[in-house]
């Protein structure tokens, strides 16, 4: 599977911008970018992604894909190798990617839905697949 060309192509260009202004200019959701590695190819792969804070303060991520029945690779990747790099506005730090699971999972789920209602629409549209929520710990 791989992305369609307009969509890596905006992909792209969100990266540019996000390092050229630190991340200013990305609007009302926040955003970070995250570095894993292919888990075929073995090169690094930096995607653009909204976040969340939980109430703990870890940075979440979500593994959407927008609501289509199967994991966006970013995440197919970070399964197979947990160690990735996070650059949010002004920092830029190692971490291991750590799905949720169990009551965390549900807890920090309702909590994004609730703040975020387009979640609870990707959910519907995800044909029965739970969407994953990934904690990004900081390393060391």
């Amino acid at each position: 599977m791989t992305m369609p060309p307009d969509l890596l192509a905006h992909n792209k260009q969100l990266i540019i911008q996000f390092r050229a202004d630190g991340g200013a200019s990305m609007g009302n959701r926040p955003l970070l970018l995250l570095t894993t590695l292919g888990r075929r190819s073995g090169q690094k792969r930096t995607s653009p992604m909204m976040y969340v804070r939980s109430d703990d303060d870890r940075v979440l991520v979500i593994a959407s894909n927008n609501g289509a029945p199967a994991d966006p690779l970013w995440y197919r990747n970070l399964i197979a190798d947990p160690h990735v790099t996070v650059e949010l506005p002004g920092q830029e730090f190692a971490a291991t990617a750590e799905p949720l699971t169990g009551a965390d999972y549900d807890r920090e789920w309702a909590r994004i839905k609730e703040k975020f209602p387009f979640f609870a629409d990707h959910e519907l549209r995800s044909a029965g697949r739970q969407i994953p929520v990934v904690a990004l710990n900081r390393a060391g």
